[in-house]
């Protein structure tokens, strides 16, 4: 017998999708069409509004392909800064810390 996604199982419950949509706004104007982003990329959204001025870092917010969501979200027209950190420990070198510097309003979903 086959398990169908809708089904799952009796241990795990089915997943909602992670989905916001946004306006990129200028000068309290808004620019473009609403933005829907989802799961990843809209994680890293919602740590970008989270973070504000301070950024967020992978080193942080641990996640695989961090600069990739955030690639993708400038493709999505949002401004974010990227400033290399330096760090030591066992592996030293420069993590990121990501900046949204675009003002957005929220108009539907919150990522979990």
């Amino acid at each position: 017998m086959a398990l169908t996604p809708e089904a799952g199982t009796a241990n795990k419950a089915p997943k909602a999708p992670t989905k916001m949509r946004v306006q990129i706004i200028d000068k309290g104007l808004p620019v473009g069409l609403p933005v829907t982003v989802s799961g990843r990329d809209a994680w890293a959204l919602q740590r970008l509004i989270d973070a504000g001025a301070r950024g967020f870092s992978s080193v942080e917010n641990p996640a695989p392909r961090t600069s990739h969501y955030i690639w993708k979200l400038r493709r999505f027209g949002f401004a974010i800064e990227t400033e290399h950190e330096p760090h030591g420990g066992a592996y030293p070198g420069t993590h990121a810390r990501y900046r949204l510097h675009s003002e957005i309003k929220v108009l539907e979903g919150r990522t979990a």
